[in-house]
């Protein structure tokens, strides 16, 4: 009996040790780092982000990661002026675009004209929107930077009212107002910009905008130039590689008179 039972455990253990399967070595992915589903944030701006102007270089936009294409869109900061005015909507197919309505200049209600949206079509020839005499509104800054279809200058002011202004190309030579001397401006084409009333000193004399003489560098516009800041007066002249078609708009908080040339 004794003999029968171990022959009987003997078959048992041959049997099972049969039955049992050899494990292999892991597999080489088994030793790897679990895979991080998470999209890598971006160090800097999308590539052909144009740079910021003025005052807003110092608040660069934030960029972030849209979910499903892993791309990056600029968001502005709260509160930070924008010399680019928002894009208009689309009309319906059949259907003439409609202009925008800028809300009128604050001192409309004084008597003074509204901007005139004909402005802010392209030309080369003059243009002037004339508003009555008074306090002389302050110059606090003059920029310009580069746009994919223009270059752009912006002229901002203290205080919610803009002047009058006159575009104008003009011949050489190019005079101060101030001493009679003539000056020289780069360019072939010399676009001059008169704002009055206005003035670019405060009460005690002192310029509010210091530089003088600009250079850019931009694709048209070569060199800014003051020429004239005198009674009520101040002028600029913007000079072009050539007499480029421009455009003048009027933007508010903060008060600008923006003017595009078009490359």
């Amino acid at each position: 009996m004794r003999r029968l039972t171990s022959l009987w455990l003997a078959g048992c253990i041959g049997i099972a040790g049969c039955s049992k399967k050899e494990e292999g070595p892991p597999h080489p992915a088994a030793e790897l780092p679990a895979p991080d589903d998470s999209p890598a944030q971006p160090s800097g701006p999308p590539p052909g982000t144009l740079p910021r102007e003025g005052e807003a270089a110092a608040k660069p936009p934030v960029h972030v990661v849209l979910p499903g294409d892993g791309g990056t869109v600029p968001v502005a900061q709260a509160g930070q002026p924008d010399d680019v005015p928002e894009a208009e909507p689309t009309p319906p197919q059949g259907q003439a675009p409609v202009p925008p309505t800028p809300a009128p200049a604050p001192g409309a209600a004084a008597g003074q004209p509204p901007e005139d949206l004909k402005n802010r079509e392209w030309t080369a020839g003059n243009v002037t929107l004339k508003r009555a005499a008074g306090m002389p509104v302050t110059l606090r800054s003059v920029r310009a930077g580069q746009h994919p279809d223009f270059d752009r200058v912006v002229f901002e002011f203290d205080g919610a009212s803009l002047p009058g202004y006159r575009l104008e190309y003009v011949d050489k030579p190019i005079i101060k107002c101030g001493s009679g001397d003539p000056t020289s401006v780069a360019g072939q084409g010399w676009l001059q910009v008169t704002l009055t009333p206005a003035r670019g000193h405060d009460d005690k004399g002192q310029a509010t905008v210091a530089e003088r003489e600009l250079k850019p560098g931009l694709p048209v516009i070569l060199e800014l130039e003051r020429t004239c800041d005198f009674e009520g007066e101040v002028t600029w002249v913007l000079g072009n590689k050539g007499p480029n078609k421009y455009r003048v708009m009027e933007l508010h908080e903060p008060t600008r008179l923006v003017v595009d040339v078009q490359h």
